[in-house]
């Protein structure tokens, strides 16, 4: 019995050291899992992108049409070449993209952030590629044929070219942008030029289902197939640059990033490249699987918004010109809807001159169009989601110190969108009657009950009027702020006003907010669980009352008098996480389908809710922030398929992760400040943009110590739930004493709230 003991402790130790060794060797890029998420829970999954950070170059597997699920699909179509597919076969020549698609399979796949591999099982083939900032790098190994293809299609407004024995370019028209309201945009273009390691012995093209020999094709559904005769394990090299430009642009792109025969060597790059932007955060302790998530979710924060500088050069989609860079890159690709919440604040940690780039590239955009955009595209703005965040985003990164760009063109432009453009949801315009009873009123007015709508530049996303109302007072708030910094007192006593327009709604009678139609009335009718029909969206941003009760970022304090003092705004609080759905769960979700990760009412899957469980810091019951974010990371963020709780949002839903995982989260970005929660890591150093390292040591954390005993920032005590962007702006520590039960004493004090101040 000893023996057999004294063996089991032996390999016990032995598959502890093994294992430490192990997570040892990984580097950071290891754990990158990009299948994570690959099934959504309702709505949109993730891609398993191969790109750089903030790449234009992002690559992924084109996949089974209509099978919204990624990672059930079984057929790769393609592989993307700027707006173009490339692909690969053997066997009869067809004039559809879909005769060369191919079954695969996920068990012979490898994907990576920056190299992809998969078998096509129906030719035969293996497929691999990897990418740069502005190109990608196709490896295909073919069996032995006399009929094996290289396939290049295009769908819409497309152009493709033969040139010389070795090369096709070509380009293809990018969709307009969503909701604009004129028919007179000009187009944007996508454009590439793709070399082949060998040359074209021949080729077919065709537009529709005609074949011919022409080597110039363009309009709609067009192609051009190239065969050769290959021998067992061949391979065929496919080398493609893009450019936003010109066709002669993506020609430098590919000669300057991509030197034939480098396959390897541009894989080993890449690699390094995400490896060393990975280790901007390194973490020491938690599982595997807890580190696979997280560094899953880094990856994911790094890829937007996008770099499209090119040679120095770059195209704008808000005056479809091109201008010179002048040394500040210029980024487009976001939602500031869904980013400005915590993916904006986590870059800033990371690389403050890169978001002072950002916000450069949004003032340009501003300077080309007359309007600060939300959700630019290369294309320019989509009209989508509502309120003018870009002032979230801005304020923000001014508040917390980096200010190298123009200021006071900065608040020009916020006050602009502010007084001047319309609030309506998925819309951009001038101001409507809606907007006036805003303005002079205090709310955005919803429909009485059982009206029809009379506004006709109200979208089928209605109006949204709860929503709006609160949202655009935290953009009021964010002007008033700028304002105020620039010695602009009138205005910031006007902006002030506005940033307590959210009050207007708010009904004592039954706890929440609600509508109220244009005379001021409450709507009849109203139920704060189920009300607003589709999405909430009469009333609400794709949830409900519930949620938006505690939509007030820029004024915690304010909604906590309001909801009737601590006590209150904690068993209110209490509730939304246990509150269940007034019908079945399915109806629920039927009509709130963006409210996935449900715990109680609250939605980890949507945006609205990601600050709210940090509120507790600021009504004296940290230790129930420090449980529900542990609890939200547990269950609605896993290792596999189906590991995010909703739509990631461009990294949004990811960086809300990441921030959470080691412990803080800025619950009012403007406010530069971050709320602390419990942290899953024994430490984690977080290596900020100017070098300098912010250390976050949780002494004794595990599963069940995730309760905050007492704390110390910069060799301080520490007694308060949150600490100043200062205080580590040049680098600091946080050490926190964990335990597993609360310690009510610690940041529990009425005072402690967070200040809404700029230095």
């Amino acid at each position: 019995m000893k023996t057999f003991a004294t063996t089991l402790v032996l390999l016990t130790l032995l598959t502890d050291i093994t294992s430490a060794q192990v997570h040892r060797q990984k580097d950071p890029v290891d754990y990158v899992s990009p299948n994570i998420g690959g099934i959504g829970q309702l709505l949109t999954p993730t891609i398993p992108y191969v790109q750089r950070p903030h790449g234009m170059a992002r690559l992924a597997p084109i996949t089974t049409p209509g099978i919204t699920d990624r990672y059930l699909a079984d057929k790769i179509y393609g592989f993307p070449i700027g707006a173009a597919t490339l692909m690969a076969s053997v066997g009869e020549v067809g004039t559809r993209p879909e005769r060369y698609a191919s079954d695969f399979d996920h068990d012979f796949e490898t994907a990576t952030p920056y190299y992809y591999e998969a078998d096509l099982q129906t030719w035969g083939i293996q497929s691999e590629f990897t990418a740069t900032e502005q190109a990608a790098y196709y490896r295909f190994t073919f069996p032995a044929s006399q009929h094996a293809h290289l396939i290049i299609s295009a769908a819409e407004g497309a152009k493709l070219e033969v040139i010389g024995a070795d090369s096709i370019q070509g380009s293809q028209r990018i969709i307009g942008t969503v909701g604009k309201t004129s028919d007179t945009d000009k187009e944007t273009r996508e454009y590439f030029y793709a070399k082949f390691s060998r040359p074209l012995h021949s080729y077919q093209s065709w537009k529709g289902n005609d074949l011919s020999h022409a080597a110039e094709q363009t309009g709609d559904n067009i192609g051009i197939v190239t065969e050769t005769g290959t021998t067992a394990g061949e391979q065929i090299e496919v080398r493609v640059g893009i450019s936003y430009i010109s066709t002669e642009q993506a020609r430098k792109n590919l000669d300057s990033q991509i030197p034939r025969g480098t396959f390897e060597q541009v894989k080993s790059q890449t690699r390094e490249i995400w490896n060393k932007a990975l280790t901007g955060i390194d973490v020491t302790g938690g599982t595997e699987r807890q580190r696979t998530i997280f560094y899953t979710a880094l990856y994911r924060s790094l890829g937007r918004m996008t770099d499209i500088t090119e040679d120095g050069k770059y195209f704008s989609g808000y005056d479809h010109s091109v201008h010179d860079a002048d040394g500040h890159d210029f980024y487009i690709d976001d939602g500031l809807w869904d980013t400005y919440r915590s993916l904006h604040p986590l870059q800033l940690l990371l690389n403050s001159r890169q978001q002072e780039d950002m916000v450069r590239s949004y003032l340009r955009m501003y300077e080309q169009s007359g309007w600060l955009p939300s959700f630019p595209s290369v294309a320019g703005e989509q009209a989508v989601m509502i309120g003018h965040h870009a002032a979230e985003f801005i304020v923000d990164v001014y508040a917390k110190g980096y200010r190298d760009f123009d200021v006071e063109e900065a608040y020009t432009a916020i006050r602009k969108n502010a007084t001047e453009s319309t609030l309506l949801p998925w819309s951009r315009g001038p101001l409507t009657s809606l907007d006036r009873v805003y303005f002079e009123k205090g709310f955005f007015p919803a429909l009485d009950w059982g009206q029809s709508e009379t506004v006709p530049q109200v979208t089928p996303e209605r109006r949204q009027a709860v929503s709006v109302t609160i949202e655009s007072s935290y953009d009021d708030w964010c002007a008033e702020q700028l304002a105020k910094a620039l010695g602009k007192q009138q205005d910031a006593a006007y902006f002030g006003k506005l940033a307590l327009n959210y009050r207007n709604l708010f009904n004592a009678d039954i706890g929440f907010m609600a509508p109220k139609d244009a005379d001021g009335k409450w709507v009849e009718h109203f139920d704060p669980k189920l009300g607003g029909g589709q999405g909430g969206r009469e009333y609400f941003t794709e949830v409900n009352s519930w949620l938006y009760t505690f939509g007030v970022q820029h004024d915690v304090p304010g909604l906590i008098r309001l909801i009737g003092g601590r006590d209150a705004f904690n068993a209110k609080l209490d509730q939304l996480f246990v509150e269940q759905y007034g019908t079945s769960k399915y109806s629920f979700l039927g009509q709130f389908p963006d409210a996935t990760g449900l715990v109680g009412l609250y939605a980890q899957g949507n945006e609205p809710s990601f600050h709210i469980p940090y509120l507790y810091d600021f009504s004296g019951q940290p230790w129930k922030t420090q449980r529900r974010v542990r609890q939200l990371m547990d269950v609605w963020y896993g290792d596999g398929p189906l590991g995010i709780p909703g739509d990631d949002d461009g990294g949004e839903t990811s960086s809300w992760y990441v921030l959470s995982a080691i412990g803080f989260y800025p619950v009012c970005p403007g406010m530069p400040t971050y709320e602390i929660g419990s942290p899953i890591f024994a430490k984690t150093a977080v290596r900020l943009g100017n070098g300098k390292l912010f250390t976050i040591v949780a002494n004794h954390v595990s599963d069940r110590n995730k309760y905050i005993q007492s704390a110390q920032l910069n060799g301080k005590p520490l007694n308060r739930p949150w600490f100043p962007h200062s205080a580590i702006a040049n680098g600091g520590s946080l050490i926190l004493e964990m335990g597993d039960k609360p310690n009510p004493k610690w940041g529990s004090r009425q005072e402690d709230a967070p200040q809404s101040t700029i230095d």
